[in-house]
């Protein structure tokens, strides 16, 4: 399968020219494919911001290239803006961004710069208010009397309403409790499945990314150090720690328990499968 978003050799550096000169992405290749839901982790500044500003062209390479759908985003200037709409990026606290008089208008700011139809307008704003968890009620309230959850999810619903083919998120459960935190990733998830777009998620959370993504790529100073599917990942544990991580909380339990006899297997990563895995240690046991 061809790569919908590929990144070669890329290098962004800061302050060119300057005594305060570095590199925050240096030589990062890395495969996006269509469909796919793929996190990126890394310790703070191994690049992970930087990176994803690529994928759309808000940060220009200063080396290497980013490909969508096989052409070099950047070799017409002019069609930056297109890209921008079809790869669509949700900064981390995005609701600080947010402007407009209602929920509907500040969704539908996208669209209408994209000279889409009033109706075909409508339809977006309801379906993309729909995935992000938002109550049609709320649609003609004003953004800022929402709270901080739904102030999040009204400025996702404004990326969605673009209808990109990728939607990059930059820690989009940053700062949220824990139930508002798997009620927005859960809505991500049936969003995925729903449309079957690409989805990037970016996070220091080891247990969100556990829960929710097919593939994780795995950034350390300044490049691609491991990439793989999550069980793959998680149990490079030694690996992680080195370069600043750690696995899920639910895998050190696995580790635990076979430090102390229990033969589960300490790849585990959700408490779905670690359930599984004592389930069927259980039967095994009763059936010597």
């Amino acid at each position: 399968m061809e790569p919908i978003i590929r990144v070669e050799n890329l290098v962004h550096t800061y302050g060119e020219g300057t005594p305060f000169c570095r590199s925050a992405v240096d030589g990062i290749s890395l495969d996006i494919y269509p469909g796919e839901f793929l996190g990126v982790i890394g310790h703070t500044g191994s690049g992970k911001s930087t990176l994803i500003q690529h994928l759309n062209g808000l940060l220009k390479p200063t080396a290497g290239r980013v490909l969508f759908h096989g052409k070099d985003i950047w070799e017409d200037t002019k069609k930056i803006r297109e890209v921008r709409f079809r790869v669509g990026l949700v900064f981390q606290y995005p609701e600080y961004q947010l402007f407009e008089e209602t929920v509907r208008k500040d969704i539908s700011f996208g669209p209408k710069n994209m000279g889409l139809s009033e109706e075909e307008i409508a339809r977006r704003v309801e379906r993309a208010a729909a995935f992000a968890g938002l109550a049609p009620e709320l649609l003609d309230q004003s953004p800022f009397e929402l709270s901080g959850g739904q102030k999040r999810r009204v400025a996702i619903a404004g990326v969605i309403a673009m209808e990109p083919e990728v939607l990059v998120l930059d820690e989009p459960s940053a700062g949220l409790d824990p139930a508002g935190r798997d009620g927005l990733l859960a809505n991500i998830r049936d969003y995925h499945r729903a449309t079957g777009s690409t989805v990037v998620l970016v996070s220091h959370s080891m247990d969100e990314i556990a829960e929710n993504v097919d593939r994780i790529a795995v950034l350390s100073d300044a490049g691609v150090v491991m990439s793989g599917t999550p069980q793959e990942v998680f149990s490079r544990s030694e690996e992680l720690e080195a370069v600043g991580l750690t696995v899920p909380q639910v895998t050190k339990v696995a580790m635990e328990l076979r430090r102390r006899g229990v033969m589960v297997d300490a790849a585990v990563y959700t408490v779905s499968d670690l359930y599984h895995a004592l389930t069927a240690l259980g039967k095994g046991g009763a059936g010597c």
